[in-house]
């Protein structure tokens, strides 16, 4: 990926994986409450800058492994 596209792909793929993820974990714990939105809002606000941080600093890693492995498996 290149240009601007390598900023924006790891924001939308955090919100869409944060935003799924952390609807099943506040159902699981929850279940389907009168305040599920809520609750379930509040974890995706929270984790969802995580993720993309998290994202950000671990695609190198990922890159490098994933070509490790190529490697080994190729």
């Amino acid at each position: 990926m290149e240009g601007k596209a390598r900023f924006i792909f790891p924001v939308v793929i955090t919100a869409i994986i944060v935003f799924v993820v952390s609807a099943v974990v506040t159902v699981t714990n929850i279940g389907f409450s009168a305040d599920f939105v809520p609750r379930w809002l509040k974890a995706f606000i929270i984790g969802w800058p995580v993720a993309a941080v998290t994202a950000f600093v671990a695609i190198p890693y990922a890159r490098r492994l994933t070509a490790s492995i190529e490697r080994l498996i190729g």
